[in-house]
């Protein structure tokens, strides 16, 4: 793609955001863009945020677990960029009308008291350089009309990128199995969804060791005090005005949302 189209499709999905809409998948209109097209289209519309006066928080690991490849029908891993933008207390209620199709995932992130420079991070590497575990919910969102999306439209779409929420508790990695670690998804009351740490690659130490592996080898760290969300852990759910998630993490602890 040339950098002209590759601006053009950027611009597009920050005017999609600013304007709370939506637009065509970039694979129907173009159908050969790859990947790394993608991330570049990516690193446009961050750009134009930046440009805005957010700050880059974090890094986010996208499409980790079976249901959500399944859901998506996306079967590789992705990444995108947490902003200032996004951030939401604990329990804070969220205005349904600052997004566009929000769907709401359980997952534990990851905070890091040292930086991370792959190739070559390890599981025991990125142990030590996380300060604490947290519950936490991804408010995940597409500019992509319907969610129809392909690996190349989610990339260039910041991830699928919404915002998100930490919750109550943080505890050292080191204190909890993340791996076999169970979590309870619940919305209006009802379980509507139970996972475990291993459905984020294996283990969400895993997902954050292949980010920073996967953003070494662009020569982009993790850095000291970002916030790392590693997917996750069950199916992702619509939200709707009116709506209250919960989440429980064995071992680490619950995080809460509301939707007005």
């Amino acid at each position: 793609m040339t950098p002209d189209l590759i601006d053009t499709l950027g611009d597009a999905l920050h005017a999609a955001l600013a304007a709370r809409s939506t637009i065509e998948p970039l694979t129907s209109r173009h159908p050969d863009i790859t990947i790394d097209d993608a991330y570049r289209v990516q690193q446009r519309m961050l750009a134009r945020r930046l440009a805005g006066g957010e700050t880059v928080i974090g890094k986010k690991i996208g499409v980790t677990s079976k249901a959500v490849m399944d859901m998506l029908g996306v079967y590789q891993p992705d990444f995108g960029y947490l902003l200032s933008g996004m951030v939401y207390g604990e329990g804070q209620t969220i205005p349904i009308d600052t997004l566009i199709q929000p769907k709401a995932e359980g997952e534990i992130a990851f905070v890091l008291k040292k930086d991370l420079l792959g190739p070559g991070i390890t599981n025991a590497a990125v142990l030590a350089a996380t300060e604490c575990v947290m519950p936490c919910f991804e408010i995940v969102d597409s500019r992509i009309r319907d969610w129809k999306i392909r690996i190349q439209d989610t990339v260039a779409d910041n991830a699928s990128c919404g915002v998100f929420v930490l919750g109550d508790r943080a505890v050292a990695p080191s204190a909890v199995d993340l791996s076999t670690c169970g979590m309870v998804l619940e919305k209006n009351g009802e379980v509507i969804g139970t996972g475990a740490g291993a459905a984020a690659l294996g283990s969400p130490v895993n997902a954050v060791a292949w980010l920073a592996n996967t953003l070494g080898r662009l020569g982009i760290p993790l850095k000291a005090g970002e916030v790392i969300l590693s997917g996750a852990l069950a199916a992702m759910s619509p939200c709707a005005a009116g709506d209250t998630f919960r989440v429980a993490i064995g071992g680490i602890g619950g995080c809460s949302v509301r939707f007005a």
